[in-house]
């Protein structure tokens, strides 16, 4: 049995994530939150099928494809930056961390859709709501976990934090699966919940001080499944390994 969450009004958003750490959006309340319709968000959805495979899964696996592109929000400017390898520290990627992950980026017809600039700009409203006004640097990863090879795992690298001020989780897809289930924990206690995002554009946001999160692996249910999200996270003063 899947656990549904609890969603959050998206007036009620920046109080959740200041209580919390964390909040759950329907489908609608990201239209609401990001002023765009829903046939603008599924005109995002047809570049989920055009993913190349991530080469630096450390576990071996072929389950996942991946593409990462930059930007910088700065109020209602949105510039894409000059691609770039994805860096993070080992202390908050035990597998992966250390490592230039160049990714192929996102395409231009994806980022020139009305949606995207509505999408990256809402999230710098909540993340200036945590920290204050301030030009927020933005990377976006679009990702399928399949489960081809009979298991596929969101997070290999298991519960994190990720290093930056706020993490948004949109679930695109989830197609001919079981599992996927999302944990989210307090960093600096033993409070958790767990629930299954199952809504297409529903949206789980993280302040990503606060909480650690995960996503359990996906099995097939009947053939080849997948489960598709866009993750966004934004860090004020710079991309990680800018300083490195």
């Amino acid at each position: 049995m899947l656990l549904s969450p609890a969603y959050t009004y998206p007036d009620q958003v920046p109080t959740q994530l200041r209580q919390q750490g964390y909040a759950v959006l329907s489908p609608q309340g990201v239209c609401e939150l990001a002023g765009c319709t829903p046939g603008e968000l599924r005109a995002l959805l047809p570049s989920w099928d055009d993913l190349p495979p991530d080469n630096y899964l450390k576990d071996g696996g072929r389950y996942r494809r991946r593409r990462h592109s930059c930007f910088v929000q700065d109020g209602p400017r949105l510039t894409q930056a000059p691609h770039r390898a994805h860096w993070q520290p080992v202390e908050y990627n035990a597998l992966h961390g250390g490592m230039q992950r160049w990714f192929e980026a996102m395409q231009p017809q994806v980022v020139a859709q009305p949606a995207w600039a509505h999408l990256l700009e809402a999230m710098a409203r909540l993340a200036s709501g945590l920290r204050g006004p301030q030009p927020w640097f933005v990377e976006a990863h679009q990702f399928r976990i399949d489960t081809a090879g009979g298991i596929g795992r969101p997070t290999p690298e298991g519960a994190h934090r990720d290093g930056v001020d706020l993490v948004a989780v949109f679930l695109i897809a989830r197609e001919g699966i079981k599992g996927g289930e999302t944990r989210v924990f307090q960093a600096d206690g033993p409070a958790g919940e767990r629930f299954t995002l199952t809504e297409p554009w529903s949206l789980l946001l993280l302040d990503d001080a606060r909480v650690i999160h995960e996503t359990t692996p996906i099995q097939p249910v009947d053939g080849k499944g997948h489960r598709d999200t866009l993750v966004l996270t934004l860090r004020a003063g710079g991309f990680q390994g800018d300083e490195a």
